[in-house]
């Protein structure tokens, strides 16, 4: 009886371990180990495994609205975690609008960035269950495979919708990954997918000419995952530059004013506070938290600041306090 049940168990053993050797094999297509389609076969494989791939891969493509340009992400996680590239996001902790393949338009801010591969994160800061692709987590791509690339070319489009192009590796570097999947701008922070649909890089170089379609691999991300889920700028550019103390411009003149705070006599024609509301003869109590108690004390308090920040501004005006909010812009 032991006898028997040791033959079974042995064929049962080296049944699975087929089973899962035919698995593998099946997880890589043929036709990426060949250097042609040379059949109609081969043609039908790569348009089944990209419509397979396709509808998931697409409502997790996502537009952001950078306020003045237009770039791409990927969603990776149901809680709505994106990723993108560097010079996308532009830096930490910025307010963007992500919009999704049906058009509905989501807030979001820019976590951390890898700013000499061009890797970033952003996350959707509203509540929700998000469609999300899967990492090539195994690295297991190589020269020559095919693959699919997704974007928002030129923007976000309703009618038209994410692009889709197909093509092959045509060059794998330690940092970079190239396709011949032409790219233009708006495309920029999108996905590249092996014909699996699972994600292995995201579009970094593209639009300077059709041959320049130059992609971030995932392992990238994987090797700075933690420092960019924490918030943190990595590195000293040259896709992201780290904003610079006493660069922040609000576009006021001030005074000295009995009693704290400072006095309003000039605004700026177009400046960040004029934008605002602030006029002429408004005072200006506190910046954030923190008061103002006179025109050195503000003077301080922006220098801390950076372009592009978004501050609110208590200020009184014929007598009454109320806040207004004020995106600095570079001076």
């Amino acid at each position: 009886m032991s006898g028997w049940k040791s033959v079974v168990g042995m064929a049962l053993a080296s049944w699975l371990a087929a089973g899962a050797m035919a698995v593998g094999e099946s997880e890589r297509l043929y036709v990426n180990d060949k250097k042609a389609p040379d059949s109609l076969k081969d043609l039908r494989k790569l348009q089944d495994a990209l419509q397979g791939a396709l509808a998931n891969a697409r409502k997790a493509t996502v537009g952001i609205d950078l306020g003045g340009g237009a770039g791409s992400g990927v969603i990776v996680s149901e809680d709505g975690l994106v990723l993108t590239a560097a010079h996308v996001s532009g830096g930490v902790d910025k307010e963007l609008t992500v919009i999704m393949e049906d058009g509905k338009r989501l807030k979001a801010k820019s976590l951390g960035l890898e700013s000499t591969t061009d890797c970033a994160m952003m996350r959707i800061t509203e509540e929700g269950k998000y469609p999300f692709v899967e990492l090539d987590r195994g690295d297991g791509t190589r020269l020559g495979d095919w693959v699919f690339s997704l974007g928002h070319s030129g923007g976000f489009d309703g009618e038209r919708g994410v692009v889709v192009r197909i093509g092959r590796l045509v060059r794998i570097a330690n940092s970079t990954l190239q396709s011949d999947c032409n790219l233009i701008g708006g495309d920029s922070g999108g996905p590249l997918f092996d014909l699996n649909g699972k994600l292995i890089g995201i579009h970094s170089r593209v639009g300077a000419s059709l041959e320049q379609n130059m992609h971030v691999p995932i392992r990238e991300f994987l090797d700075n995952w933690d420092t960019m889920l924490g918030g943190e700028f990595i590195g000293e550019g040259p896709f992201a530059k780290k904003k610079e103390k006493g660069k922040a411009f609000v576009g006021v003149k001030t005074a000295e004013r009995e009693g704290g705070g400072v006095l309003v006599e000039r605004v700026g024609e177009e400046s960040p506070a004029e934008k605002a509301g602030m006029k002429v003869g408004d005072v200006i109590l506190k910046i954030g938290e923190d008061e103002v108690t006179d025109k050195e004390s503000f003077t301080a308090l922006v220098f801390e600041l950076f372009p592009k920040d978004k501050v609110e501004m208590t200020i009184l005006r014929d007598g009454k306090e109320q806040t207004i909010e004020v995106e600095l812009e570079e001076r």
